[in-house]
């Protein structure tokens, strides 16, 4: 099996193709599959060369932390969670998420995820619900792992300057179902950062790892009397 990895030296430096060759079991996963090429002194692509160590990141290995998002076969996810015997073809591409910046091959700079959040302050601050109000999809929406995969397909995403994507939409719901006085506030936030830019495309849905109803978000967000 021929594997394709975008490989990139720096933020600065030019990004550019090199391939491997992998003839394990199939059943295993592409962290799996960066691990067995990584894992001697000595690495050599498919041309017989010598080469440096794939960057990659990741942290539980088990699809809650969110760290390994990247896209295998032009489709965004997680490398702990795709498994080999999944993919078709003979051939597997690995590129990092293009909608931030890289720092070294699949190793990508998220932080904009939690700077938006910081600059609009969405955050519960202090405990003050007031109603009961609907803790199952709050349970769902606090699932979030900020991975990502969900503002590589958005195509209203761009660069996270002034629509923020889902993630946000879900912290915005999640902040204003769990505190009161900060709801005008939060709806207020969520309009010009989301609600005014989404086009409901709905891609985030589908290629979100936690399966989170982000729409059931905006739609209770949207609500007159509030998101409960």
């Amino acid at each position: 099996m021929k594997v394709k990895i975008l490989r990139q030296v720096s933020p600065v430096s030019e990004p550019y193709w090199e391939g491997f060759d992998y003839d394990g079991p199939m059943d295993i996963s592409i962290a799996g599959l960066l691990d067995h090429i990584n894992y001697n002194d000595d690495i050599i692509n498919d041309r017989g060369e010598n080469t440096t160590r794939i960057g990659w990141e990741c942290s539980c290995l088990q699809g809650v932390c969110g760290s390994c998002a990247m896209v295998i076969n032009e489709r965004p996810a997680l490398a702990c969670e795709t498994f080999l015997r999944d993919l078709k073809g003979k051939e597997i591409s690995i590129r990092p998420l293009k909608k931030f910046p890289v720092i070294h091959d699949l190793l990508v700079n998220r932080s904009s995820i939690h700077e938006n959040l910081m600059k609009t302050n969405v955050y519960i601050g202090e405990w003050n619900q007031g109603s009961p109000g609907d803790h199952e999809h709050q349970y769902m929406a606090a699932k979030c792992l900020k991975c990502g995969l969900c503002l590589e397909v958005c195509p209203n995403y761009m660069n996270g300057k002034k629509f923020y994507g889902a993630a946000f939409a879900n912290d915005c719901y999640l902040v204003a179902a769990r505190n009161g006085e900060k709801r005008d506030e939060i709806r207020k936030v969520y309009g010009e950062h989301f609600g005014s830019g989404c086009s409901k495309s709905l891609s985030c849905v589908e290629v979100c790892p936690m399966k989170i109803p982000t729409l059931a978000s905006m739609a209770k967000l949207n609500r007159p009397s509030g998101p409960d």
